[in-house]
Order: C-alpha cells, then sequence, then structure tokens
C-alpha cells in the first residue's frame, strides 16, 4: 500500500515561507495525483492545491493562489508545496494525499492514500 510521508512544517512568522515535502516510498508517485489539504482546529478538511500525475495540471484554492506553488521532482520521487506570504489564516495541519485517477481535484473524497500530516503555525 501506497505510503506517503509528509515533513517541512513548522513555526513562522507572517509573511514568511515554508516548503512542505510530500515522499513516498516503494511506489513511484509519478503514477498518482497528488493532493495537498489542510485543517485547522474547529474547520472541516479544506483541498490547497494538486498536481496531476503527469504534472500537467495544477490547482489552487483561492485562498493560497498567487502564494502558493505545487510541483513534483519524479526523480526524487517527491511532491512539494512551496508556501509564501504565510498570513496567520493558514495555520493548520497539512496533508498530501494521493490518487490513481490522472485529473487534479481538491475534493478530498476522491483521495484514497493520505500521509499523517506535518503542522504549520504561523504566529509572531
Amino acid at each position: 500500500q501506497l505510503q506517503l510521508v509528509e515533513s517541512g512544517g513548522g513555526l513562522v512568522q507572517p509573511g514568511g515561507s515554508l516548503r512542505l515535502s510530500c515522499a513516498a516510498s516503494r511506489f513511484r508517485l509519478n503514477d498518482y495525483t497528488i493532493g495537498w489539504f489542510r485543517q485547522a482546529p474547529g474547520k472541516e478538511r479544506e483541498g490547497v492545491s494538486c498536481i496531476s500525475s503527469n504534472g500537467g495540471s495544477t490547482n489552487y484554492a483561492g485562498s493560497v493562489k498567487g502564494r502558493f506553488t505545487i510541483s513534483r521532482d519524479n526523480a526524487k520521487n517527491t511532491v512539494y508545496l512551496q508556501m509564501n506570504s504565510l498570513k496567520p489564516e493558514d495555520t493548520a495541519v497539512y496533508y498530501c494525499a494521493a490518487r490513481m485517477t490522472p485529473t487534479c481535484s481538491l475534493a478530498a473524497d476522491l483521495y484514497r492514500y493520505w500521509g499523517q500530516g506535518t503542522q504549520v503555525t504561523v504566529s509572531s
């Protein structure tokens, strides 16, 4: 079974940047569409960004468009989420997820495989 591991979370001041990584072992991530999701305390899980299996299609939530960039490095079997101009409202646990279908979607229920999450806290 595909196992995903997120890393790169932490505490950052408003306006700062973080890069999250989503890595997999034993399976090629480029066979999967990857999504990034986040969940803040007391809120529902929210789709943040996704990238299709061939990397040709990406999508972003309106709240992060222009600030976050998703990319994939197939040689490293890793998908990244570069987060710039971070705001306190970006504070959440961030999850990466994978689906075999090659199209990009921000709907969490379409993803079968999930990582354990990494905490991002934006605070001064």
